[in-house]
C-alpha cells in the first residue's frame, strides 16, 4: 500500500474522535507501544499471529497479499529477540499491508523510521529472531488490555490505538 502519511491521516478521523463517537464499540489499547515506522496513522482489518522470538511464520505471512490489513503479533512481550525489522517492513509495503503492531521488539529502527510504513512495537532490540516457523495464525490474541480478533478493525494514530468489532466512521 503506497500511502503517504498525510493521505493515511486523511483516510480516518482522529482516533480520539472515533473513540468519543463510538464509546460502546471502541476498545482502547493500553499506551505501551512506540512508533518505529515512518507512518503514524493507519487502520485496517486485523490479521493475527502468535509467536515467541521466532518470525519465520510472520515473514511468510507478510509475503502474501495484505489487502490493507493490519498484522497484530503477540510475541509474548519478549524483548530478547526482535520480531520485525526493515526487511519485514519492506514486505509490508510490497504486499499491501496497512501496518503492524508487535507485542515484542523491533530492530533496524533507523531504517524503519525512513520507510513509509506503520510499525508499532514495545521497544528496540538488536538481536535477530529465531527462524523455526513456530506460531499460530488467525487466533484471538490478548495483550495491552485488549483482545484482538481476526477480522476486527484497528485504528492507530499519534494518540494511540483503538480496536472495534465493526468499522468506525
Amino acid at each position: 500500500m503506497d500511502t503517504t502519511e498525510p493521505e493515511a491521516a486523511a483516510m480516518i478521523r482522529s482516533i480520539c474522535d472515533l473513540s468519543d463517537d463510538h464509546p460502546a464499540l471502541a476498545r482502547t489499547v493500553e499506551p505501551v507501544f512506540r512508533d518505529f515506522g515512518g507512518l503514524r496513522a493507519f487502520h485496517g482489518r486485523i490479521a493475527t499471529l502468535r509467536c515467541h522470538e521466532d518470525n519465520l511464520l510472520l515473514r511468510q505471512t507478510l509475503s502474501t497479499a495484505g489487502e490493507g490489513r493490519v498484522m497484530v503479533v503477540d510475541g509474548g512481550g519478549s524483548l530478547r529477540h526482535a520480531l520485525v525489522g526493515d526487511k519485514l517492513g519492506a514486505l509490508l509495503l510490497q504486499h499491501g499491508w496497512a501496518g503492524i503492531v508487535v507485542h515484542g521488539a523491533a530492530r533496524d529502527v533507523e531504517n524503519l523510521r525512513d520507510m513509509p510504513v506503520a510499525v508499532r512495537a514495545l521497544a528496540a532490540c538488536p538481536t535477530r529472531p529465531r527462524q523455526k516457523g513456530i506460531g499460530e495464525l488467525e487466533v484471538a490474541v490478548t495483550f495491552a488490555g485488549v483482545t484482538f480478533r481476526p477480522g476486527e478493525w484497528l485504528y492507530a494514530d499519534e494518540n494511540g490505538i483503538i480496536v472495534s468489532a465493526t468499522p468506525l466512521q
